[in-house]
């Protein structure tokens, strides 16, 4: 039986209240100290208090042209079938391990090729859990009193377990100095994280660890370890994790068995009745703020974009903001099926993409 109770680490049990000062900054505060990474708590907080992109109404006023190139340069997420099922998913786990003690909790781990939105739904997810989180809690008595919902980490290439616990440790800038060991951080990681009530964890990029080597290895023994002992849903995200080791040996069994799979991947042109990427392309030219753009203008070019994208919605949205952008610039404020042809998208979309070449006609000779 695992014993989920964490124990009080000696190095940062003084400065936890250092930390839940730190929980909680304030706006100003934080304009003060500029743009953190998103793999901080600051850097967290400000990405979800930032109020999110919203497309214009018919009564906004007219905003300038360097608005609406900062606008398209941001623009608006908009939710797909992925993004939905992990809401729903992440909700029921997050329930039905709020009160298990003995082992690990449900898991979740969002697949797919590169540029299908897997970190943007990632993202959405945990905000939307974050907020809900600030509206039900009332606001700390004291700073010892502060909580943070959701955590924020990214696997570093070549990851060893230190370097891993490190991240965790980052996140809540838990004093750490070079002569931690591994275990001393996983403790200070533990104890900190269940007393400023984490109660869900995204680590993105899981793919880079590798369990068939030795750090790989110990890497994957770390996760495990912290899913045991910190109390809260553990989300994963990684390029094609089923085709990567991650599932494969002891470790991997074991990670099979406790985490459930969401696909996010490229949007189908047709789905039963149902058509996801148009719906989606309707979506994004909804949410243009061009002067001259005819409207269903992008849904009657459904199949070129689904040929040129691949029907990934990172491609898809990249190609459609690129195109807003060069609409402005040069003038014509309509995005054209000529606008899209002079766009250069990822390497990935270009090599993919192989646009039909007419044959010329020729006359069998007699």
């Amino acid at each position: 039986m695992v014993n989920n109770t964490p124990s009080r680490p000696s190095t940062p049990a003084s400065s936890l209240s250092t930390i839940g000062d730190q929980a909680q900054p304030d706006a100003d505060g934080l304009q003060e100290q500029g743009s953190w990474p998103i793999t901080t708590w600051q850097g967290w907080h400000q990405f979800v208090h930032t109020p999110a992109v919203v497309p214009p109404t018919p009564d906004t006023p007219p905003r300038s042209v360097e608005e609406r190139l900062a606008y398209h340069s941001a623009f608006v997420t908009v939710r797909t079938p992925a993004i939905d099922t992990l809401a729903t998913s992440v909700r029921t786990l997050m329930i039905l391990g709020r009160y298990q003690q003995t082992t690990a909790r449900p898991s979740l781990i969002v697949t797919g090729p590169a540029a299908a939105g897997k970190t943007t739904a990632l993202l959405h997810v945990g905000r939307t859990c974050h907020l809900a989180h600030t509206r039900t809690t009332p606001p700390p008595g004291k700073p010892s009193d502060n909580q943070v919902p959701v955590a924020y980490v990214l696997v570093p290439p070549g990851a060893t377990a230190k370097m891993l616990a490190v991240e965790f440790a980052r996140y809540l800038g838990i004093p750490i100095t070079a002569r931690m060991t591994q275990t001393q951080i996983t403790e200070s990681v533990c104890y900190t994280y269940n007393q400023l009530g984490v109660r869900l964890v995204l680590i993105d990029e899981i793919h880079r660890v590798n369990p068939r080597t030795t750090t790989g290895a110990e890497t994957a023994d770390l996760i495990k370890d912290l899913t045991e002992r910190i109390q809260a849903t553990f989300v994963y995200a990684g390029i094609d994790v089923t085709d990567t080791p991650l599932f494969s040996g002891v470790r991997g069994a074991q990670l099979a068995g406790r985490a459930s799979l969401i696909e996010c991947g490229p949007l189908p042109a047709r789905l039963g009745n149902k058509h996801p990427f148009t719906d989606t392309i309707t979506d994004l030219e909804n949410a243009l703020d061009l002067e001259r753009h005819r409207p269903r203008t992008l849904p009657r070019h459904t199949t070129y974009l689904h040929q040129r994208t691949a029907g990934r919605i990172g491609s898809l949205t990249r190609l459609i903001r690129q195109a807003a952008i060069t609409a402005i610039h040069n003038g014509t404020e309509r995005i054209t099926k000529q606008t899209l042809d002079s766009i250069r998208l990822d390497h990935h979309a270009e090599t993919t993409h192989q646009p039909k070449t007419r044959t010329p006609n020729r006359r069998t000779p007699h």
